[in-house]
């Protein structure tokens, strides 16, 4: 099947649509059985099969509904995953994934270009368990192998990483973390099952924050991660036990979502493309990051292993402070500021003044990082936009 009928089709099955096109939204607290084996059956034979996919049946609202269910077996066709569980959000994914496969005195190997928010639960909960974080070089590759310790349990990716957009050698690490019997997980977000699907590379978890592409409409804030069979049950069965689950309006939004997640992607791509080409030419403009684009680090391996891009890049201004990003940015009309990504919608977004958190791949983020979501915008509206932005950056600099 094409990937594009995939995202039509799957969750789709009868048992969760009844006669209707898409599966029902279903909300419940308490689930109610006709007989104790039936309800035995469903609480405590966690192996317990669907046609889609191995999940729990129905049995309590936080282990989920009908339409739960219907999107962990969709993420478990999109993604080629033994099971999938959904959280409250992308952050939430990515915290009880490690904490699925971490105890005290373990040590994580972490991408040193990782989504802010993960950092800091390294630094925050994981070092206040007792597990030691060493941070990674993006663009290590195989290399990492010197990294690895006794206690070294697992390997995290993220690809590109956030801001600065490097690709990282995703079979050439989990190679080496096979070889030391390592789980490996990735943030997934930027290229979505359609894009790049980790666990055809060894990936052991694939994590989204299913708030951006996956839902693509800015409304909901939505988590999943889909696991190999190796380490479904552990990340299964620990999840759960944190008590992580989701609204079903939000989940069936986002399974919705899904069916247009292929029209969007090209969509994004193609404009983004555009935008990020016009900018690489304008003389404001030092760099543009964008793993299409050859000068990105890792641009080998994305030309090697993803199928697309999407809406997000980043530029470096070739002269800036904040007084002048501000007047670029506090005029434009197509782009607004805001945080997250993926929707429908143009963003744009000043990295700060801060120094990056860096331990082996250093770069000042300094007022001159500017980070761009192409939205669904005609191509043409959103240069004109930046064009007048950029002007006002022109003559701010030129005046200071």
């Amino acid at each position: 099947m094409k990937k594009d009928t995939a995202l039509i089709t799957a969750g789709r099955d009868k048992k969760y649509t009844g006669s209707a096109v898409n599966p029902k939204l279903s909300r419940a607290s308490t689930i109610v059985f006709d007989t104790v084996a039936e309800m035995a059956q469903a609480g405590f034979d966690k192996n317990y099969q669907f046609d889609g996919g191995s999940q729990a049946a129905e049995y309590y609202g936080r282990r989920g509904t009908s339409t739960t269910l219907a999107f962990n077996d969709a993420m478990c066709e999109l993604e080629g995953a033994v099971g999938s569980y959904v959280y409250p959000c992308g952050t939430a994914a990515i915290t009880a994934s490690l904490l699925s496969f971490l105890s005290a005195g373990d040590h994580l190997l972490m991408v040193d270009s990782v989504y802010e928010p993960t950092r800091e639960f390294c630094q925050g909960t994981l070092a206040r368990m007792g597990i030691d974080v060493s941070y990674y070089d993006p663009m290590i590759g195989k290399r990492i192998s010197s990294l690895v310790q006794d206690n070294t349990k697992v390997i995290f990716l993220e690809s590109p990483g956030s801001l600065t957009m490097e690709v990282q050698d995703v079979p050439s690490i989990v190679e080496a973390a096979k070889a030391n019997s390592i789980t490996t997980m990735i943030d997934n977000t930027y290229a979505s099952p359609f894009n790049f699907r980790p666990l055809d590379f060894g990936v052991d978890v694939s994590i989204h924050s299913a708030t951006k592409y996956l839902n693509g409409h800015s409304d909901v804030m939505l988590g999943v991660a889909s696991a190999n069979a190796n380490a479904w049950p552990q990340l299964r069965d620990n999840s759960y036990e944190l008590g992580q689950c989701a609204s079903v309006d939000d989940i069936y939004t986002t399974l919705r979502g899904i069916r247009t997640l292929g029209v969007r992607m090209r969509e994004h791509q193609a404009n983004a493309l555009k935008v990020a080409s016009w900018l690489e030419k304008h003389d404001l403009v030092e760099r543009v990051l964008h793993p299409a684009f050859e000068s990105c680090p890792g641009y080998e391996f994305f030309q090697r292993d993803f199928s697309g891009a999407n809406g997000l890049f980043s530029i470096v201004l070739r002269d800036a402070n904040r007084k002048a990003v501000s007047a670029m940015l506090d005029d434009l009309v197509h782009f607004k500021m805001g945080f997250s990504w993926g929707g429908f919608e143009s963003l744009i977004l000043p990295v700060g003044s801060a120094p990056a958190k860096r331990a082996q791949a250093p770069w000042k983020l300094d007022s001159r990082l500017i980070r761009l979501h192409i939205g669904l915008e005609d191509s043409d509206d959103l240069i004109q936009d930046l064009s007048a932005g950029l002007e006002r950056l022109r003559e701010e600099l030129t005046n200071a």
